[in-house]
């Protein structure tokens, strides 16, 4: 059996946000009980992770790891036709996941009791994502 759909966000400019519950209400939605969710970003400026869901400041740290690992304008970019967030949102879903493949066991995404989902934005301006969600089982 395979489940799709298209979950829409409205992201208000660089950060993560929880998608889990998302999610995890399409697999039950599905009705699939044992296989995979695939979670793909259709964007080049966003990325997906599997982070830690309890405190805040884990995703707080790898944004300020990444600002400094990638800098907004770096003269050594040549592509900012749409800013100085441009070239560095790139590198930044590159070096991160568009997509995750996560367990489905008794109906649920089998996640670590510390696990989340995340959509993480890299641009500074609001966006609008599209993240799609396949799940295959039986």
């Amino acid at each position: 059996m395979i489940f799709q759909q298209t979950l829409e966000y409205k992201m208000l400019g660089r950060g993560t946000t929880n998608i889990s519950r998302d999610v995890q209400d399409l697999v039950i939605k599905s009705g699939i009980t044992t296989g995979i969710c695939h979670v793909f970003v259709q964007h080049t400026s966003a990325s997906l992770m599997l982070c830690e869901n309890a405190d805040p400041d884990v995703r707080h740290d790898l944004e300020t790891f990444m600002q400094t690992l990638v800098p907004d304008g770096d003269p050594m970019f040549r592509h900012q036709d749409e800013g100085p967030d441009d070239m560095s949102a790139h590198i930044r879903t590159v070096l991160t996941n568009p997509d995750l493949s996560l367990p489905v066991s008794q109906g649920h995404c089998n996640l670590g009791i510390w696990q989340g989902v995340y959509l993480w934005e890299h641009r500074t301006h609001p966006q609008q994502r599209r993240v799609i969600v396949t799940i295959t089982g039986e």
